[in-house]
């Protein structure tokens, strides 16, 4: 009997020790829950920093590509009528500039942007127009920023035929970001991923 009182004993000190131990681990894992919540945003952030360093990167070499195409009298020159159009992009000095650039270095660099701006600051069939030829022609090119002009114009034609009412056009070009673009930021280094939730 005695000895059936000791294993008894032995038993019931092992459930609560185990009890206790799974109470600690539930409250470590409650814990554990709780700072990844916490965390969570700010593991996004640098996510976000790193990829927008990337793309970064990306817009450098893709700059450094012009080297191979054009003189560097002929890169004097696309620079020129680039900064030309950016000292106040909403004149007609700016769009002159920038259709120049479009005509004459239709494979530069900032081409792609310029044909982008003019697709920003147009209305009508004239900023349809260049918005796809911004996609079909200059998808490649990017903003010094890491901005690239295919997600980027992407967004803008869609956010035209959402406000068009043309939801299915919108979703298709929604999903082209997201499916083609999925690193592509914003001018304030944003992945434009995180607009589309608010959008569609």
């Amino acid at each position: 009997m005695k000895y059936v009182l000791i294993v008894l004993f032995a038993f019931a000190s092992s459930v609560q020790a185990d009890d206790a131990w799974l109470k600690r681990v539930v409250a470590l894992e409650k814990r554990i829950a709780a700072l990844e919540t916490q965390l969570a945003p700010v593991l996004e952030q640098e996510r976000v920093k790193h990829v927008a360093a990337q793309q970064k990167e990306r817009a450098r070499e893709r700059m450094m590509m012009d080297g191979e195409i054009y003189s560097r009298a002929d890169l004097n020159i696309i620079e020129k009528l680039y900064q030309t159009a950016n000292q106040d992009w909403r004149s007609e000095d700016a769009k002159k500039s920038l259709k120049l650039l479009a005509d004459r270095y239709p494979r530069a660099n900032r081409t792609g942007c310029a044909v982008l701006y003019l697709g920003q600051m147009s209305e009508g069939d004239e900023q349809l127009d260049y918005l796809k030829q911004a996609i079909a022609r200059h998808s490649g090119c990017y903003y010094g920023n890491g901005v690239q002009v295919g997600g980027y114009a992407r967004l803008y034609l869609a956010m035209r035929h959402k406000k068009e009412g043309q939801d299915q056009r919108a979703g298709k070009l929604f999903e082209e970001i997201r499916t083609h673009f999925p690193d592509a930021i914003d001018h304030k280094g944003q992945l434009l991923t995180s607009h589309l939730a608010g959008l569609e």
